[in-house]
């Protein structure tokens, strides 16, 4: 899907903004924050599989972490918007924003996937 107003008609108002727009949501306003069953996060974009919930953990920032990505589905951009240099990491099949990586996770990888809630869906385990 490339065309904009196909992802304003399939996203809510702060999913494309977020999304499409390379917004951010408001910290602790996520409604993925607090989610600990097991499962797999998807990109609500366009449902490609981003994270186990195995690899979650409480960062204390306010929004989702995750200390690794699931296989290569996740592409790696340099930001340099707002006067800060920051690894932004996107959808690698739909291209939709999901956040940022930082160098400040925990063991094993070292790495604090810090995404958007409103970027995720989860799909809980089954069973």
């Amino acid at each position: 899907m490339s065309d904009q107003a196909e992802w304003r008609k399939r996203l809510t108002p702060e999913a494309y903004r977020v999304l499409r727009e390379k917004g951010t949501e408001r910290p602790f306003s996520g409604a993925l924050l607090d989610e600990n069953r097991p499962g797999i996060y998807v990109c609500a974009g366009c449902g490609q599989e981003l994270f186990s919930a195995q690899t979650k953990f409480d960062a204390g920032c306010g929004w989702p972490s995750f200390y690794a990505s699931l296989g290569e589905q996740v592409e790696y951009n340099e930001d340099t918007s707002h006067g800060m240099q920051r690894i932004e990491i996107t959808c690698k099949q739909c291209g939709g924003h999901l956040g940022h990586v930082f160098p400040d996770g925990p063991a094993p990888t070292g790495q604090r996937y810090c995404v958007n809630s409103v970027a995720l869906e989860f799909k809980a385990d089954e069973g």
